[in-house]
């Protein structure tokens, strides 16, 4: 006779449950986030004051056809570089032009650039959209020339100068559209531990990366970015990181 345990069944439960065995929900958050965003002024930022403010509470970007912005630009996080880390927030913006959170990216100041805040790195992009494949949490090789990396939906890894793409996608094009939130407040977390980077999406994993290219970076700035070209505004709030790599 086999004796089933209250504890074998609690197992059991436990492995066939598709809610505690889902790794496609965001983890929850840890203890030790850091707020970087006082919610009162751009202390500990630095960007294009004729751009960027704070607006009842929130970051506030914007370009106007007075105000434009001289290539794309960026409000840099004066704390520190991200390594390994976690970044939580949430951000929107209107459809005429796309933002970006730029990640382990290095500030240029030297050679042709347009203004004094450039950052070239990992972007995981920011729109307004809802219909794959142009809408938030792709990465982008903002100031490279890998373009758009890997695509939301998409678990791969890059390598042998070119990216290999898991067959089963992490969410639908149905699936996105009722995620994200047009016109409203949408949340984003990245987690990224040394090559392995993951994008989620109002608590959904919506890209797994590993960057096991020559070009993988490991460390760099954190910016919020203001894209060059027509009219826009993106707003950021609940801007809260923590450093993973100590």
């Amino acid at each position: 006779m086999i004796k089933i345990t209250t504890a074998t069944i609690f197992t059991l439960l436990l492995a066939a449950s598709p809610t505690l065995a889902d790794d496609s929900a965001a983890p929850p958050e840890p203890d030790g986030m850091q707020s970087i965003f006082n919610g009162k002024d751009l202390d500990g930022w630095d960007g294009d004051s004729r751009l960027w403010s704070v607006r009842d509470g929130v970051i506030h970007g914007e370009t106007t056809p007075e105000n434009v912005a001289k290539g794309n630009t960026f409000l840099i996080w004066q704390g520190g570089n991200t390594t390994d880390f976690e970044l939580r927030l949430s951000f929107r913006l209107n459809a005429t032009n796309n933002s970006g959170i730029q990640y382990r990216s290095k500030h240029i100041t030297e050679g042709k650039v347009r203004n004094k805040w450039v950052l070239r790195g990992y972007q995981h992009e920011i729109r307004n959209q809802n219909i794959l494949p142009n809408v938030s949490g792709f990465i982008y090789d903002e100031g490279g020339r890998r373009g758009r990396i890997i695509l939301v939906g998409q678990k791969g890894e890059w390598k042998g100068n070119k990216l290999e793409v898991a067959p089963e996608p992490l969410i639908s094009a149905k699936e996105y559209e009722q995620l994200f939130k047009l016109d409203d407040w949408n949340d984003v977390v990245i987690i990224a531990k040394g090559n392995h980077i993951r994008h989620y999406t109002n608590g959904r994993l919506v890209m797994d990366f590993h960057d096991s290219d020559d070009r993988a970076l490991t460390t760099g700035r954190l910016g919020l970015q203001l894209h060059a070209g027509k009219p826009m505004w993106a707003e950021y709030r609940n801007i809260r990181f923590k450093d993973l790599s100590q």
